[in-house]
C-alpha cells in the first residue's frame, strides 16, 4: 500500500521492478570492476606470494560490500524520488 492509503497501480510496480531490476546490474557491474581492479593483478603479474594470496578475497571482500552499497544507495534514491501525494511531481510538493 501506498502513503496515502491506496493500492499500487501497474505503473508504480512496474516503476519498482524496474528499478530493483536497475540496481541489481549496476551493482553487479560496479561489483565486477572492483573485484578485478583489486584481484586481477595477481592474476596477470608475477608478485610476491603472499600478495598473489591475499588480493583474490581481498577484492572479494571488497566487491561484495560495494555491491551492497551500490543497491542500498539505488533503491534509497528511488523512494526519495517518489512523489507524497498522488498526482504530485515531486517530493516537496
Amino acid at each position: 500500500m501506498t502513503s496515502h492509503g491506496g493500492r499500487r497501480g501497474q505503473a508504480e510496480r512496474d516503476a519498482i521492478t524496474v528499478e530493483i531490476g536497475y540496481a541489481l546490474c549496476s551493482a553487479v557491474f560496479a561489483a565486477v570492476v572492483v573485484l578485478g581492479a583489486v584481484a586481477g593483478p595477481a592474476l596477470l603479474f608475477d608478485l610476491p606470494r603472499l600478495l598473489e594470496r591475499a588480493l583474490p578475497p581481498a577484492g572479494a571482500a571488497l566487491a561484495t560490500l560495494v555491491f551492497f552499497a551500490r543497491v542500498v544507495a539505488v533503491l534509497v534514491r528511488f523512494q526519495r524520488s517518489q512523489p507524497s501525494q498522488p498526482g504530485r511531481t515531486k517530493p516537496d510538493s
